[in-house]
């Protein structure tokens, strides 16, 4: 599974995290995630996820692992996950940061697979992946999502209110002006969206990079990452 890494300046050893990337796949946008990342003093990874498969393959075979938990994915994230560890310029202490589809794969990672602290933002996920059920002993979450995102409506309230319950600690906030995708900034990064994720974004009122929700949600991930990876 090809990788792209993103190094910090100046000496060693740095906490990992893996950064997984949504439905567009391997973007300059998301590689602009781990490069932002790496400024704050992270060892970013962002595994190929559709690495020999195409994009719509790639999309449907994720949301099948996803439900079941297990697959190729999960197992490559696994490997770069403990590759990263595994690095003499590495603490040991692997975050993992995920948006929309990345994102519930992200909150799929939080329970008992060996991540210090997750980031979900506007994490696509199956239903049960937000119960107490699943949650409970998981890493500690930070979310973000936004309030005009039909697709996830009710999803920080519920999240939030879950890993109360469950003792889990978290930093979940909704922006009430933002949509899907508010953390992504596509235009800035030069990518084009396929046809259908473009006429989506026309059709979804919000879609789409959200400057002062995205400046907030930054700050509060780095400061959460702060806390539970630079120990």
């Amino acid at each position: 599974m090809p990788v792209h890494v993103a190094t910090p300046r100046g000496p060693g050893p740095w906490p990992g995290v893996v950064v997984l990337h949504d439905a567009l796949g391997m973007t300059q946008e998301v590689r602009n995630q781990a490069a932002w990342l790496a400024g704050d003093g992270y060892l970013a990874a962002v595994p190929d996820l559709y690495s020999g498969r195409g994009m719509m393959a790639g999309v449907i075979s994720i949301m099948r692992e996803a439900r079941a938990r297990r697959g190729r994915s999960f197992e490559g994230i696994e490997a770069i996950r403990a590759s990263l560890a595994a690095r003499e310029d590495c603490t040991g202490a692997i975050g993992v940061i995920g948006f929309c589809m990345g994102g519930g794969l992200a909150l799929l990672l939080a329970a008992n697979r060996g991540f210090a602290v997750s980031s979900v933002n506007y994490g696509t996920a199956p239903k049960d992946a937000y119960s107490a059920s699943f949650l409970k002993g998981a890493c500690p979450i930070v979310g973000s999502y936004g309030g005009r995102d039909r697709s996830l409506r009710g999803a920080a309230a519920r999240i939030e209110r879950v890993l109360t319950a469950v003792g889990v600690e978290h930093d979940v906030k909704e922006y009430p002006d933002a949509g899907h995708a508010f953390l992504n900034d596509y235009a800035r990064s030069g990518d084009r969206a396929p046809l259908l994720f473009a006429v989506a974004r026309k059709l979804t009122p919000g879609m789409g990079y959200h400057e002062a929700s995205a400046q907030d949600a930054r700050r509060r991930i780095l400061a959460f990452f702060g806390a539970h990876l630079k120990v």
